[in-house]
């Protein structure tokens, strides 16, 4: 690897602990100072009487409080790791690359480069399209080819995490590697990471993705140094350092582990929804039932407990659905053999009615040779009569009991019983790694690029890549919110949270354009006053949140992230709607792989940033409108809350441009342009 381009490939010294000091200190007034003006900014500047604009306004700036001190919670302990072990020479490890429809030379090229990896292991592709072109030029290399076997026909596929969970079960390495198709490893990536899973509760080693592709300016925003570097070594810092999907290596036991666990769940989760229904059942058969005598209800309500029981068992600590299974059967059984005398003395009481009232109907039956009453003929008005008896509870017991009896431990909706991925979001990295941390394990950020890939080189793959980034999180956050999980640490419910907070960004960057723009064209202020009382408290939280990010990230290009953020409003709105749309009620959200390659196109497509366009007009619109209006004397506000709402209307058109320079980006047009930049 050529050092001089990637600058940081042998960095790894510990920050001084005055570095760390000093960022805690700029922390502490950060959000110090941000309390100061949100408080104020709630009781004493709101101005109710234009209520629609003014509440949303100060609840946007809530949000923006709570995300900085989010932010600020990470860095608090950001961790540098130093050097990492040697790694044991016994280690197994199967490199995997995963692959749907990208070109093969692609694929090759990465599986060619993983072959050549130092560390003894096995390369995998994984070909999710079953090409037989792509087994063909992996069997040629010498390269190992995996795809999904006959039992997955007709079942859900899981996208990239049915992939893996496929290949999980067609091999044995004490490790795994992750690679996307195009992201090409180093030599030495086994040998940089391996040795952190010397700490045999280490689970995941995530290192940086990088991509070679992009230019000086990066117009799309692909690279990602605030991420890959200060946010993901806070995360470090709370052991929340979470799997990214590619360029990490983990630990078959915690996956597999984290598979029984599911499938156990799974069950568990089937088992309370049997039991439920069966706590209706009964309920029913206890009503039908109160005219049957006192061993019937005496049985109904052994059961009913025994259900109780269960329920309690299966919430216990150390608690087999399978023993809770066993104990609730004898338990049902043993009620059953009760009610099964009842019942039988029950009919025969009306077999002997129907035999005194004789055939027809007709009063009194013949005695038999033994001074028996006679057997009833079983006519249509006999037959009639018995079938509006009361239903026999033995029926509702029955019914209990095969519902136990049909609890699915094969999971027949799935291909495999265990899915050591999770399956649960279009992004199987972040749930993953979640549910590994709930489990006990730990995660390690390795701060060093050894691998580089490809990023979206048209407007049109960047929106769907991170239209599938922000669908997923937010599928993760409605499905198992962190801040509620079992097993995570306060510190790990919120550096997770904290990434799924950040795309509910949308619906509030919407106030922050719509304000200045009702106030410069309309006179309506959702502040009471511009004036000093605002400045003096908002300007000094501006800077020092500045400031932060500047320190944070200086020597980094952060400010395209901080673009993205804001000008990407209508996609994480989009997001949020279809992430809750597909939990909520079901809707598909259609998954499709992000391209790897450069797709064609005669013009920019402008309609994919109408919104940010139009908002821009609007924008645009709105400051000489205000200007004019003051300048003619016609508004009804000083030169300050003009300023201050020109500054405004500036700032997001700065933001906004981002959108233009993206619809015209054309891709990298020579080696020379390609950015060296540090993580």
């Amino acid at each position: 690897m050529n050092a001089a381009r990637y600058p940081e490939r042998h960095r790894h010294r510990r920050p001084k602990a005055a570095n760390r000091a000093f960022v805690r200190v700029l922390v502490v007034l950060t959000l110090s100072l941000g309390v100061n003006y949100l408080v104020w900014r709630w009781l004493e500047s709101v101005n109710w009487s234009v209520w629609w604009i003014a509440l949303p306004l100060v609840i946007a700036e809530t949000y923006s409080l709570v995300d900085a001190f989010l932010f600020g919670i990470t860095m608090w302990r950001m961790k540098e790791r130093g050097e990492p072990p040697s790694p044991s020479p016994d280690a197994t490890v199967d490199v995997f690359i995963t692959t749907y429809n990208e070109p093969i030379d692609m694929v090759m090229t990465t599986a060619r480069a993983a072959r050549g990896i130092r560390f003894p292991h096995r390369t995998w592709v994984l070909d999710d399209g079953a090409r037989p072109e792509m087994r063909a030029a992996a069997e040629e290399a010498g390269i190992g080819y995996l795809t999904r076997d006959p039992s997955w026909e007709n079942m859900p596929r899981h996208a990239k995490a049915g992939n893996l969970n496929n290949a999980l079960m067609q091999t044995d390495g004490e490790f795994l590697m992750i690679l996307d198709a195009d992201q090409i490893p180093e030599p030495e990536i086994l040998d940089r990471t391996l040795g952190w899973f010397r700490d045999p509760e280490v689970a995941l080693v995530q290192t940086p993705q990088f991509f070679t592709n992009v230019t000086a300016s990066d117009p799309l925003g692909s690279q990602a140094p605030l991420f890959y570097g200060p946010i993901q070594k806070g995360k470090d810092g709370w052991n929340a350092a979470f799997f990214c999907g590619s360029n990490a290596v983990l630990r078959r036991e915690a996956l597999m582990q984290l598979g029984l666990a599911e499938y156990v769940r799974q069950v568990e989760r089937s088992l309370r929804q049997v039991l439920r229904t069966s706590a209706s059942l009964l309920s029913t058969a206890r009503r039908e039932a109160a005219g049957q005598g006192p061993q019937v209800r005496v049985a109904l309500d052994e059961v009913s407990e025994a259900v109780r029981q269960a329920r309690r068992e299966l919430g216990a600590p150390r608690s087999s659905f399978s023993e809770v299974t066993y104990r609730f059967r004898q338990r049902v059984d043993e009620a059953s053999r009760g009610v099964v005398h009842a019942d039988v003395a029950a009919l025969a009481r009306d077999l002997e009615e129907l035999g005194e009232l004789g055939p027809a109907g007709s009063s009194g039956g013949e005695p038999g040779g033994d001074g028996q009453i006679a057997p009833a003929v079983l006519d249509e008005e006999a037959l009639a009569r018995l079938s509006t008896r009361e239903m026999s509870p033995l029926n509702a017991l029955s019914s209990v009991r095969a519902l136990v009896d049909a609890v699915d431990v094969s999971r027949a909706d799935e291909a495999q019983p265990i899915m050591p991925m999770a399956t649960l979001s279009v992004t199987e990295d972040m749930a993953t790694a979640m549910r590994l941390h709930g489990m006990g394990w730990r995660s390690v950020y390795h701060h060093e690029i050894l691998a580089t890939g490809l990023a979206p080189e048209d407007l049109g793959t960047m929106l769907h890549q991170r239209l599938r980034w922000a669908q997923g999180t937010l599928q993760v956050m409605l499905k198992e919110n962190p801040l509620v999980q079992r097993g995570l640490a306060w510190g790990q419910r919120l550096m997770y949270f904290a990434t799924m907070w950040s795309y509910l960004s949308g619906f509030f960057a919407v106030v922050y354009l719509v304000a200045p723009v009702v106030f410069l064209c309309f006179d309506i202020r959702p502040v009471v006053s511009y004036g000093p009382d605002f400045l003096l408290r908002l300007i000094p939280y501006l800077v020092f949140n500045q400031l932060l990010f500047l320190v944070i990230g200086y020597g980094k290009r952060t400010w395209r992230g901080t673009q993205y953020s804001l000008a990407l409003f209508p996609l994480w709105i989009r997001a949020t709607w279809t992430a809750f749309a597909n939990v909520c009620f079901g809707r598909p959200l259609g998954f499709v792989v992000t391209p790897k390659t450069k797709q064609a196109r005669a013009r920019p497509p402008w309609r994919l940033v109408w919104p940010q366009l139009t908002a821009m007009a609007l924008l645009a619109l709105s400051a000489v409108t205000g200007t004019l209006r003051y300048l003619l004397g016609v508004a009804d506000f000083d030169l300050l809350s003009l300023v201050v709402n020109l500054f405004w209307v500036l700032f997001d058109l700065v933001i906004l441009s981002v959108v233009i320079s993206a619809a015209t980006y054309t891709g990298p047009e020579s080696e020379e342009q390609k950015v060296a930049e540090t993580l």
